[in-house]
């Protein structure tokens, strides 16, 4: 039995959905006073990990080797549960630095989900500005938790106070110029603490994060999958799609034999029918996000069920539809349900040939025992804010990504901000995947927020 393909998690189960917003800006009466207050005086000099060690809060968890001329370091930050009452418990936030000069530049970096980042990461604008880097992992992802959890504090003005309360901390020890930046939920995090906070830092670089305003109406993702690529790629995805769903009884008795012998199960979902389904219905969304306009490798209608089920298994991830997946991202569809808001894309040409209605609205990956209400107005707020006030943003985007169909747009009060779409790219849009002159623009842009008025030496 051939073993379903588990992509990254960003990967497979990056869903194009959207935040939102509590109408509250700004401190709050209770907030933890920055754990910098008295950094700035009382930090020794010299090595830095003397100095971060000194951090109120801050615990170096181990230092690993790293490239000539860096050093990197594994972090702990102590945070409140809830910024808003910081006495009622705290959690260490983990995270990473990569050290490269105190005079240099600081690029944080927001995953959005658990911690990956390696000695060996870093992000395009950390490489733009040859500057040091912090990444951290999202509250409530990872180990990056209380115990017991409590759901209720797991929202985008709570991570924007622990974005905000990181930079206090570290800013006496980089005091150079700040630039935050994160990929698709990690991009779309670090608007929503642009938001909060809008001078926490000089700008912000973000990449494929969509902008759900309106989680009731997704015909802009509809309209977008009508229309990207060639109409032959369109029609064979779509026809894949049916013919998956005709062969369903041998595809899922192949998924329950792999499951069992994996020991895998459905408990989130509801079993390997109802989870096959899901990954079928996600299938050509999925696709749009890493595949290409000509349907390269996309199997004809007419083939084997074995070609078939490796190309489902390859572009929707059928191991990311059971429980060893799905449970630790808890967190993600958590705030999918209550903030974020969720896709549900329309497919006619598949009628008749779906089992479970209503198996994509986002309560399906949630344990029932965990309550979702959604605040509908959270996300507008956002909207409104990049329209009205945004200022340093840059916004990139990949012609072929789903993402782009609900993008962030710019408005009146937007100031020193622009959006970028890279031809011909997917959600891997990159600065660098962007037209020679919007590509120059871009790199001189952060360039600038970072202080460097003129190219790096280095080019």
């Amino acid at each position: 039995m051939r073993k379903p393909h588990r992509l990254p998690l960003r990967a497979a189960l990056v869903v194009l959905a959207l935040l939102a917003v509590p109408a509250i800006a700004g401190p709050l009466p209770g907030t933890v006073a920055p754990a910098a207050a008295a950094t700035s005086e009382r930090s020794p000099g010299g090595d830095i990990r003397a100095r971060v060690e000194a951090v109120p809060g801050m615990r170096v968890a181990a230092e690993k080797p790293a490239a000539p001329g860096y050093r990197f370091f594994e972090l702990a930050y102590r945070q409140p549960v809830d910024h808003r009452h910081p006495a009622r418990g705290t959690f260490e936030q983990r995270l990473t630095l990569l050290h490269r000069s105190a005079g240099q530049p600081m690029v944080l970096y927001t995953s959005g989900y658990d911690l990956v980042a390696s000695p060996d990461f870093r992000s395009e604008p950390t490489e733009l500005v040859d500057g040091n880097q912090i990444v951290t992992e999202q509250r409530f992802f990872g180990t990056s938790r209380p115990d017991p959890v409590d759901w209720s504090k797991l929202d985008i003005w709570q991570a924007a106070n622990d974005h905000h309360r990181l930079i206090e901390a570290l800013k006496p020890l980089y005091g150079g110029p700040w630039i935050s930046t994160g990929v698709s939920k990690g991009g779309m995090a670090s608007v929503y603490h642009r938001r909060f906070y809008p001078h926490d830092v000089s700008g912000t670089v973000v990449y494929s994060a969509p902008d759900n305003v309106d989680d009731g109406d997704d015909s802009a993702y509809d309209t977008f999958l009508a229309s990207v690529g060639t109409p032959a790629c369109r029609a064979t995805l779509e026809a894949v799609q049916r013919e998956a769903l005709l062969r369903r009884d041998e595809m899922v008795a192949r998924y329950e034999e792999w499951a069992a012998g994996e020991g895998r199960t459905f408990t989130v979902i509801g079993d390997a029918d109802r989870a096959y389904e899901l990954a079928v219905l996600r299938a050509v969304p999925m696709y749009w996000q890493y595949g290409d306009p000509l349907c390269t490798g996309v199997p004809d209608p007419t083939a084997s069920t074995e070609e078939l089920y490796t190309w489902l298994d390859r572009t929707s991830g059928l191991a990311n539809y059971t429980d060893a997946t799905l449970t630790p991202l808890t967190p993600y569809f958590y705030q999918l349900g209550t903030q974020l808001g969720y896709p549900q894309y329309s497919t006619p040409h598949l009628t008749g040939l779906l089992r479970h209605p209503g198996i994509q609205d986002v309560r399906t990956y949630v344990s029932r025992e965990i309550p979702l209400r959604f605040q509908p107005h959270a996300m507008a707020d956002i909207d409104r804010w990049v329209r009205k006030e945004g200022s340093q943003l840059l916004f990139v985007y990949g012609q072929n990504d789903a993402a782009t169909a609900e993008r962030f747009r710019l408005g009146p009060g937007s100031r020193d901000a622009r959006i970028h779409i890279a031809p011909d790219t997917n959600h891997r849009a990159r600065i660098a995947s962007l037209d020679p002159e919007d590509a120059a623009h871009a790199t001189a842009t952060v360039r600038r927020w970072a202080g460097q008025s003129r190219r790096h030496p280095a080019e």
